[in-house]
């Protein structure tokens, strides 16, 4: 999924989420030919009916206020912070990328395709009434959101950005057909200081989440370790129709914003299990996402 117009979702030149990562990502697609080798679609933005599967009514009207006029942003729904700075366009960028999830996620469950890849997404902090880490709408959780809408009964969301899916979890607390796993940098040390092993679930589903948090220094060897220790028997007892991954970059050790010591070989080969694993339990059905990643 891909649409030039997604690295218009563009804080500002001072901030670590630059839309050049975007740019650079789409030129190694083209450098390697895999354009050419699969198809490349591009979905429209997603409309208010879609948005509101997540996301409240009143949040996404102050999206839209902030982005017509990014001036009038005080911090309120976390826009207009060092995080998430308001800026012209804002509410059209980070409801396109949202489209292009969930357009993937519907190819995905019409037979349409077998993986649907939107490196653009993967905005995990989003929450139902606010804006958080870097993201402005939740694409992965509307993704999960519409599969549910189009009779899923089962989606297995498995996180592996440095930092916790916490509006992931959020958005399905309460919800058994969704499981969520996340495997994070431990909340001790990294934002958004939730995460924690004994977040399990809310009470109408108790089980549904799980959270892998690693301690700061964590390497390839303990991070693929926890991994292939956690992610696959979940998904062997839960069996989802349809898996949805993030595969945030940021837990390589030259990122500067976070604390562990992962490898592009480590983080090939959890992208690989994923891949594995869909074909396992999820008929070949694998919406996978992008996520974090500081661009140097």
């Amino acid at each position: 999924m891909w649409d030039e117009a997604v690295t218009r979702y563009d804080f500002g030149p001072s901030h670590p989420m630059d839309p050049v990562r975007l740019a650079l990502t789409m030129g190694l697609v083209r450098a390697f030919g895999l354009d050419r080798a699969m198809e490349v679609r591009a979905a429209p933005a997603a409309g208010d009916s879609t948005l509101r599967l997540v996301h409240r009514e009143d949040y996404v009207a102050a999206v839209r206020e902030v982005s017509e006029d990014p001036g009038v942003a005080d911090g309120s729904y976390g826009l207009g912070t060092m995080d998430d700075p308001a800026f012209h366009g804002m509410h059209e960028a980070a409801a396109l990328i949202a489209g292009q999830s969930v357009a993937g996620a519907e190819a995905l469950w019409h037979g349409e395709v077998e993986h649907a890849v939107n490196f653009a997404g993967g905005l995990h902090h989003a929450m139902p009434g606010g804006a958080a880490g870097f993201c402005v709408y939740n694409d992965a959780s509307l993704a999960i959101a519409r599969l549910l809408e189009l009779g899923a009964e089962r989606v297995a969301y498995v996180d592996v950005d440095v930092h916790h899916g916490d509006g992931v979890q959020a958005a399905f607390w309460d919800d058994p057909r969704v499981l969520t796993v996340s495997m994070h940098e431990h909340p001790r040390t990294l934002f958004p200081q939730t995460g924690w092993p004994e977040e399990t679930g809310g009470p109408e589903a108790e089980g549904s989440a799980a959270n892998i948090a690693l301690p700061a220094g964590t390497g390839d060897e303990g991070w693929l370790r926890a991994f292939h220790a956690v992610v696959p028997e979940l998904l062997a007892d839960f069996r989802p129709q349809v898996l949805v991954t993030q595969h945030g970059a940021d837990t390589h050790f030259e990122d500067p914003l976070a604390h562990l010591a992962v490898s592009l070989d480590a983080q090939r080969a959890v992208q690989e299990a994923c891949h594995r694993l869909a074909h396992e339990y999820a008929d070949g059905r694998w919406l996978a996402l992008g996520g974090g990643g500081y661009a140097v």
